[in-house]
């Protein structure tokens, strides 16, 4: 195995940083998303960690799961930390299970998250509107948990697929700014991102 030099080291944890950036900017834009508009539609937060559980340890699992966990529970105004302990689960479970027994392919993916999917639907179902015994309470299920659901399923596969740039960018490729003027190159100079960064000039 090739030892890495101290350049390539800190161009990889720089690009670590920009991925996990990116990851929270979107799990930021998925938050403003859930918080307007019409209250159908999908839990975006719940595909976005369990992608990133995928390939991280438990530790970032955890973090994030819980984050957009507390993320959902604000933004539909549920009990704060009940989203949050669920999230937590499927992170942990879903990072587990890819570490252990699953490959990181588009179907097991789409699998977890359906089911993760389901089961914070039907609980939601179950402790906000079954145990209270409203009326036609049977309706809500059908028209609203289930529609939430199949929203979430069909936006995790979009969503796959924007999370799945970003993780390349850390394994594949070299990233390089091109066509910077004399002033903007003197400000990568003086901060020393020529030494990390493939920078050239006009």
């Amino acid at each position: 195995m090739r030892l890495r030099t101290t350049r390539e080291q800190r161009i990889l944890r720089i690009k670590v940083i920009l991925r996990w950036f990116l990851y929270y900017v979107l799990i930021f834009l998925s938050f403003v998303f859930m918080t307007s508009g019409t209250w159908l539609k999908p839990l975006l937060l719940i595909p976005i960690p369990i992608f990133i559980s995928i390939d991280n340890d438990q530790y970032g699992s955890v973090f994030t799961g819980a984050l957009c966990g507390f993320l959902i529970d604000i933004s539909c105004g549920k009990l704060f930390g009940y989203n949050a302990v669920l999230l937590t689960i499927f992170c942990i479970a879903t990072s587990v299970l890819f570490e252990l027994y699953l490959k990181n392919k588009f179907f097991n993916f789409l699998l977890i998250s359906a089911a993760a999917a389901f089961i914070q639907c039907w609980l939601d179902y179950k402790f906000y509107y079954e145990m209270w015994e409203y009326e036609d309470v049977g309706r809500v299920f059908r028209r609203v948990s289930l529609r939430v659901w199949l929203y979430t399923v069909i936006s995790s596969a979009g969503l796959r697929s924007i999370l799945s740039l970003l993780k390349v960018m850390n394994t594949k490729g070299d990233m390089k700014i091109i066509n910077v003027s004399e002033k903007v190159m003197s400000v990568f100079e003086v901060t020393s991102f020529t030494d990390i960064l493939d920078i050239s000039q006009k």
